[in-house]
């Protein structure tokens, strides 16, 4: 392998991170509007609709884009390009079909797999199942070629588009809904914001059309000069493809399962058992679901991205049998991955409230969606952690694995769950407490098989033990800087409490990155080639020089002496 795709996957991962990054952002954004709309008994409904869509989505098409990419990098290193535009072309048949098969479930079956109020809510999504097919196929053949570019453009346009025709079509469905009963309204405001998923796939599935037109020319161009004399069968490429594919939809099947089986489990105890009214079970779940869980799912967004880059990555260079360079990957990857979740963990724990209060101001529910973030909080680590070996396990052809450790968390989880509820007066916190298990489960798991496949020899005190001391200082300062400035502010405004949350979170979360690398270099955590692997690592290394807190040029090995 050449040094300089050492670390390519670190710099596409950045761009996939910074746009997951802004696409989550945009999304927080929108939400707090949108629920301000639709309420938290729309967002009820939506959650019911949305889990069952994002069930469909996984079983069709989701995994996708990883699988043709990993497909692709294998036969790409080969320089196979011919059987790679075959994969192409296999891996667009298969979408075509999956997504009709996904969208006519959803549309005719909406009225048995959700509740009578959330139907017309999932028939809304039926479309974009087959939508979101056509663009993971496109997606995945950018990433086969380690450009991430084109995914991430696609994405913050889908984001952009999704946020402005939720708000909008909601607001306008439950405009014309304004003599109809509030439960009616909170439908069609759930329908709104519905359509806005699909709009955003549907410009999103556009701009990846236009990019691969335009650059056809070139792949051609490449399968032309392709001298290997390679070239697979159309059955044998489709046996792959269906073969590589399964794992990756089961594995994430489970996980969005887990999702629905929570949301049964909990409202059929809740209502059927406990007798507590529909209306208030609906609304506690969509204060978990639609806050504490959003809120939490951004810093995993982050690992996703590393994700989605390292399985070509590291497929590439598991396809030449390079070991040594596919446990580098893997590390580098994995490190960076945790110096972000865990301060990202730590953060949430220690700022639930306000940061809550700034993004879902609804008072009658603050408490309740702050104290369930809080809990959440520690899912972050254990999710990222997961998503990173999952990628790495399903790159070196041990797709059945992550399989397997899901499962295995499912079962656990489940039972746990259910006992909770029949035994506890917990309710909705059950739900937390059952989702810390699910994720604690995978991460275990997955770690115990990567030692034993892959065997990365992982620093476990480096890449854990340091970064969760710096994260703890952190947390210790932002709550500090928090309280401090609060109390401050609020002899200066007086009541104005959202204001006064504002103003203090902004300089209290900057303050808290700072202090956060500052401990992480000081106790010699991150080397400079740690640093340069972080997006705008260049710029970052450089800022830290002139603060003085790296004063000479540090090894991996030296840091460890």
């Amino acid at each position: 392998m050449k040094k300089e795709n050492n670390g390519g996957v670190i710099v596409q991962a950045g761009i996939l991170a910074a746009a997951s990054i802004l696409v989550r952002i945009i999304g927080l954004l929108y939400r707090s509007p949108l629920t301000a709309v639709i309420g938290d008994e729309g967002n009820g409904y939506y959650g019911y609709a949305y889990n069952i869509y994002t069930i469909i989505l996984m079983v069709s098409s989701y995994s996708i884009p990883s699988a043709i990419s990993k497909l692709m990098a294998q036969k790409i290193a080969l320089k196979q390009f011919r059987n790679a535009q075959r994969v192409f072309y296999c891996t667009m048949m298969y979408a075509l079909t999956v997504g009709v098969l996904g969208s006519l479930l959803l549309f005719f079956g909406a009225g048995v797999l959700v509740p009578p109020r959330s139907v017309p809510v999932l028939r809304v999504f039926a479309p974009t199942i087959f939508f979101f097919a056509v663009l993971g196929v496109l997606r995945g053949y950018f990433q086969a070629q380690q450009s991430m570019v084109q995914t991430s453009i696609s994405q913050i346009l889908e984001q952009i588009v999704n946020a402005f025709v939720s708000v909008g079509a909601a607001w306008f469905f439950m405009h014309r809904m304004a003599a109809a009963n509030v439960h009616d309204q909170a439908v069609h405001g759930a329908m709104g914001s519905a359509l806005g998923t699909g709009s955003g796939v549907l410009i999103a599935l556009l701009f990846m059309t236009g990019m691969y037109a335009l650059n056809r020319g070139y792949f051609m161009k490449r399968i032309r000069r392709d001298r290997t004399g390679a070239l697979d069968g159309w059955g044998s490429i489709m046996k792959d493809t269906i073969l590589v594919i399964t794992p990756f939809i089961l594995s994430g099947f489970i996980l969005n399962l887990t999702t629905t089986v929570n949301q049964t489990i909990f409202s059929g105890i809740m209502i059927t058992e406990k007798h507590l009214n529909e209306i208030d079970v609906t609304t506690a779940y969509g204060i978990f679901s639609n806050k504490a869980v959003v809120i939490s799912n951004i810093p995993i967004s982050i690992a996703t991205a590393i994700a989605s880059a390292i399985i070509p990555n590291i497929s590439a260079a598991f396809a030449v049998g390079d070991m040594p360079e596919t446990r580098k990957r893997y590390l580098l990857a994995a490190r960076v991955s945790l110096v972000i979740s865990i301060p990202c963990a730590a953060g949430l724990a220690a700022l639930a409230r306000p940061i809550t209060m700034v993004l879902f101001p609804q008072w009658a529910s603050l408490d309740q969606a702050s104290a369930l973030l809080r809990l959440l909080a520690v899912t972050v680590i254990f999710y990222s952690t997961a998503t990173i070996t999952n990628a790495a396990l399903q790159a070196i052809g041990r797709m059945r694995l992550p399989l397997v450790s899901a499962g295995f968390a499912l079962v656990v989880q489940t039972l746990v769950l259910y006992l909770l509820l029949q035994k506890t007066g917990l309710g909705v916190y059950a739900l937390v407490l059952a989702s810390v298990l699910y994720s604690a489960l995978i991460f275990i798991l997955n770690e115990i098989f990567l030692a034993r496949y892959l065997k990365p020899g992982t620093d476990y005190p480096g890449m854990y033990g340091k970064p969760l001391f710096s994260a703890l200082v952190m947390g210790i300062g932002a709550y500090g800087i928090h309280r401090g400035l609060s109390a401050l502010l609020g002899l200066v405004l007086g009541e104005r409490a959202y204001l006064v949350n504002l103003l203090a979170l902004v300089p209290a979360i900057a303050g808290a990155v700072v202090l956060y690398f500052f401990v992480l270099i000081r106790i010699g955590t991150l080397s400079e080639e740690d640093i340069l692997a972080f997006p705008a690592g260049g710029r970052l290394l450089a800022l830290f020089k002139r603060l003085g807190w790296i004063r000479k040029k540090t090894s991996r090995k030296e840091t460890r002496k």
